[in-house]
C-alpha cells in the first residue's frame, strides 16, 4: 500500500513539473566547439530525463552481467533446496501414514539434496522411519543423539518419553518429562507428565503450583483446571484430615466450591466440619451434592453425621435424602439399609423392591438376603437371594484403567493418571439375570433348584472368577461301568434311544480287551487342547541342547550400570 502511494506521488510530481515547464516559455543556448545550440526548455527537460533513464539501464545491464554467475548458482541452489524440502514433506507424511518404504526413499533423496548437519527435519524423519519399520532401538539411539543439539533437545526428550511410555518404563518416562518441563515450561505434555509425577509422590502443594503455571500459560481450558484443582485439593484434605483438620477443612471446602457434584470432595468437607461439631453446615454440603449427583458415600456420611444417633434417627435422615431425590435408586438403597438396621423390615423390603424394579443389581439382592436373615432366619431363602446376587450385574464402583477400588483415589495405580477414577459399573458380568429374579417375593428358578437339592447344607463360598481358573463340570458317572447302564447313561442318551443303550453296551462288552488290559487306557486330548498345545509350541520353540537362545530383537539389553537387584533399564538417564 505504501509503495502504491509513493508511486502515485512521484508520477503526480513529474506530471506537474513537466506541465509547468511546458507552460513556461524560454530557450537554452549552448556553445560547444564553436557551435551554438539553441533548444527549448521542454526539449532540454525531456533530453535530460532520457539521459538519466539510459544511464540507469546501462548500469542495470552491466550489473546483471557481473552478477550472473552468482545468480545462476543461487537459482540452482534454491531449486535443490525446494526439491529437498518437498522430499522431506512427502517422507514425513508417509511416515505418519505408516508407509516405511516411501518414507525411507524420501529420506534418502532429502539427505542427498540437503545438509543433514544443518537440517533437523532429516533426523526427525530418520527416527520416524525407524519407528515405522519397527526398529525401536535404532529410533531410541537417534532420539538420544538429539539431546546433544540444543535445537533438537526437546524433540529428543519427547521421542524418548513416548518410547518409555510404550515400553511401560514409568521411571524413564517421568525422568524425561521432568527434564523437558525444566527446559521448556510451555510444553503441555511435559507439564502434564510432571504433574503426574508430583501426584504420585503425594506432593499436592507442588502439583497445585504446577497446575497454576499451566493455567497462566493457557495450556488447559478453564473447566479442566477447575476439575483438576478440585481433585488435588480433595486429596490434600484427605491426607490432612487427621493431622491438620483446619487445613483439611479449607482445602475440602474450596474443592467442593469448584466441583459441587464431586462426591469425595463433599464427603471430605463434611467430615472436616463434623470433627469441629459443625453438623448443620456439613449436612448442607452433603445435601447439595446429593441433589446434583446422589452417591452412596454421601448417603452414608449423611446418615452417620452424629455417631450417637439411634437406628431410627438414621432412618429418618435416610428418608430425608429420599425426599431430596425421590424415585432414585440410591435413595431406595439407603432407606432399605437403614430400615433393616432399625428393624422395619416391611419398609426395607419395599425399598429394595423399588430398586429391583428399576435397576436390579448385586447390592440389592445382598441387602435382601440380609433382611431375610434378620427377619426370619430362613437359610433356604437367604441362599436363594445369594444365588440371585451371583447372577446379577455388579454395583457401581470406583474404576480406573480396569482397576476397581473400594475407595476413591486421586491417581490411577495402573498408569498414574490424575483424576482417572470414575464411579461406574465395572465391565464384568457373571451371568444372566433370570426373569423371576426381578420380583423380590417370587423365588428364582435356579435358586429354588439349589435350595431343593441341598436344603440342609450351607451356602457354598463364592469365588471371584478372576481368582480361579475355568470351572469344569464333571460328566455324569454311570451306575455300571461295564454295561454302561444306570441313571447316568439314560441321562446322556438322546430322547427315544434310551431302550437301545443296554443292548449296545452288551455288544461293546463282548469285543472288549481282556481284564489285564483294562487299566491301559489312552486318553485322547480334545481338539481345543491340541490347538492350545500347538500354539504354545509355535510361540516358544524349544532350544536344542548346547544351542544359545537368541535374544529378543527389540530388547536393547541390560544396562551395565544397573545395581544388583534392580530391574534392567532400557533408557540412558542423564
Amino acid at each position: 500500500m505504501l509503495r502504491v502511494l509513493f508511486f502515485i506521488i512521484v508520477v503526480t510530481a513529474l506530471g506537474y513539473g513537466f506541465a509547468r515547464i511546458a507552460d513556461t516559455p524560454g530557450t537554452i543556448i549552448m556553445q560547444v566547439a564553436g557551435y551554438e545550440i539553441t533548444v527549448t526548455l521542454m526539449f532540454a527537460a525531456v533530453a535530460l530525463a532520457a539521459l538519466f533513464v539510459a544511464i540507469m539501464a546501462t548500469w542495470w545491464v552491466f550489473r546483471a552481467v557481473l552478477t550472473s554467475p552468482q545468480r545462476v548458482q543461487r537459482f540452482f541452489r534454491a531449486r535443490r533446496r525446494d526439491r529437498g524440502y518437498q522430499s522431506l514433506s512427502t517422507g514425513i507424511i508417509a511416515a505418519g501414514a505408516g508407509d516405511s518404504v516411501t518414507a525411507r526413499r524420501m529420506l534418502k533423496q532429502a539427505d542427498g539434496l540437503l545438509d543433514a548437519t544443518t537440517e533437523p527435519l532429516i533426523q526427525l524423519l530418520d527416527a520416524q522411519a525407524s519407528l515405522v519399520e519397527g526398529r525401536n532401538e535404532d529410533a531410541r539411539e537417534k532420539f538420544e543423539a538429539m539431546l546433544d543439539d540444543p535445537e533438537l533437545r526437546n524433540l529428543g526428550l519427547r521421542g524418548l518419553y513416548m518410547e518409555a511410555k510404550r515400553l511401560g518404563d514409568r521411571e524413564a518416562a517421568r525422568h524425561y518429562a521432568e527434564k523437558a518441563a525444566q527446559l521448556a515450561p510451555q510444553l503441555a505434555w511435559a507439564a502434564t507428565a510432571a504433574l503426574e509425577l508430583k501426584t504420585a509422590a503425594g506432593d499436592w502443594d507442588g502439583a497445585i503450583r504446577l497446575l497454576e503455571s499451566q493455567k497462566k500459560a493457557k495450556q488447559l481450558d478453564r473447566d479442566t483446571v477447575k476439575r483438576r484443582r478440585a481433585v488435588l485439593l480433595t486429596a490434600q484434605a484427605m491426607d490432612n484430615l487427621e493431622k491438620d483438620p483446619a487445613r483439611a477443612k479449607s482445602a475440602a471446602l474450596e474443592a467442593h466450591k469448584l466441583a459441587p457434584d464431586f462426591a469425595p470432595a463433599a464427603v471430605a468437607a463434611a467430615q472436616a466440619l463434623f470433627r469441629q461439631n459443625d453438623l448443620r453446615r456439613g449436612s448442607n454440603i452433603l445435601e447439595t451434592t446429593w441433589r446434583k449427583a446422589p452417591h452412596p458415600e454421601v448417603a452414608l456420611a449423611y446418615v452417620n453425621a452424629r455417631p450417637g444417633d439411634s437406628a431410627h434417627d438414621r432412618l429418618k435422615r435416610a428418608k430425608r435424602l429420599e425426599q431430596l431425590k425421590p424415585n432414585h435408586v440410591e435413595s431406595f438403597m439407603i432407606v432399605g439399609q437403614m430400615a433393616m438396621e432399625a428393624g422395619e423390615f416391611d419398609t426395607a423390603r419395599k425399598a429394595v423392591a423399588a430398586v429391583l424394579r428399576n435397576e436390579p443389581r448385586e447390592g440389592a439382592f445382598m441387602l435382601m438376603a440380609d433382611i431375610e436373615d434378620a427377619e426370619t432366619g430362613d437359610q433356604g431363602k437367604v441362599r436363594e437371594w445369594l444365588a440371585r446376587a451371583v447372577r446379577a450385574p455388579r454395583d457401581p464402583a470406583w474404576t480406573a484403567d480396569g482397576y476397581v477400588s473400594e475407595t476413591w483415589a486421586p491417581v490411577s495405580p495402573i498408569t498414574g493418571r490424575l483424576d482417572a477414577f470414575e464411579w461406574k459399573v465395572p465391565v464384568e458380568r457373571l451371568g444372566p439375570v433370570l426373569e423371576n429374579d426381578l420380583d423380590p417375593m417370587v423365588p428364582g428358578i435356579a435358586a429354588v433348584a439349589v435350595a431343593d437339592a441341598a436344603p440342609d447344607t450351607a451356602a457354598p463360598e463364592t469365588v471371584a472368577p478372576e481368582e480361579t481358573g475355568p470351572v469344569i463340570e464333571a460328566e455324569p458317572v454311570t451306575d455300571d461301568v461295564e454295561t454302561g447302564t444306570g441313571s447316568g447313561a439314560e441321562a446322556l442318551a438322546p430322547a427315544g434311544e434310551a431302550e437301545t443303550v443296554p443292548a449296545q453296551a452288551e455288544q461293546a462288552a463282548a469285543t472288549e480287551k481282556p481284564e489285564d488290559d483294562a487299566d491301559d487306557v489312552t486318553v485322547m486330548p480334545s481338539p481345543a487342547a491340541e490347538e492350545r498345545a500347538a500354539a504354545a509350541a509355535m510361540a516358544e520353540p524349544p532350544a536344542e541342547a548346547g544351542e544359545p537362545v537368541p535374544p529378543i530383537p527389540d530388547d536393547p539389553g541390560v544396562d551395565p550400570d544397573a545395581r544388583p537387584g534392580e530391574p534392567p533399564r532400557r533408557f540412558r538417564l542423564f
